[in-house]
């Protein structure tokens, strides 16, 4: 091998090449290792974190599924509600319309009360210093005239006496 032929200098240049990729293979080696190694490092402090989060994440899907359940029963709720406050506001229109007529028939019952105590005190009234006095006014009259009829009347006649002809008529 002589240093003058060309093939020499191909073949220390090869050589060479062949140093600086196998020297090249090894860095990367090496920083793949580091690289490698960090990332071990990061999966080993991540894993409690993922482990963390996997839990965390079950558990928000676990509220998440009550605040559905929750609000279901919301909605639930809220419609029993409307409709027992539409059946309390038709309930509350048929008792104001209850009282109402209650009132009226109060009313009406309380001025035909009024008119019948009325009626009655002024029948007792007129019964006492009206008609009581005049059926005894009419008593002692129709006693009194009976007594003048007894005084005045004219005697009977005898049965044995002949009455006239037009005393006799019937006419």
């Amino acid at each position: 091998m002589n240093t003058h032929d060309p093939a020499f200098w191909i073949l220390i240049i090869v050589a060479a090449a062949f140093v600086i990729i196998a020297v090249a293979m090894v860095a990367i080696a090496v920083v793949v290792m580091r690289v490698a190694r960090t990332v071990n490092n990061l999966e080993r402090r991540a894993e409690p974190l993922l482990a963390q989060v996997a839990a965390l994440s079950a558990r928000v899907n676990q509220i998440a599924a009550e605040g559905r359940e929750v609000a279901e029963q919301v909605t639930t709720i809220s419609d029993h509600i409307s409709t027992a406050t539409l059946h309390f506001s038709e309930s509350a229109a048929l008792i104001k319309e209850e009282v109402r007529e209650l009132k009226q028939l109060v009313g009406y019952t309380s001025t035909t009360a009024k008119d019948k105590i009325a009626r009655s005190a002024t029948t007792y009234f007129i019964h006492t210093k009206l008609i009581e006095p005049a059926r005894e006014i009419a008593a002692i009259m129709a006693g009194v005239r009976r007594g003048l009829e007894v005084l005045i009347a004219p005697r009977p006649k005898q049965i044995d006496e002949t009455y006239s002809e037009e005393e006799m008529f019937i006419g």
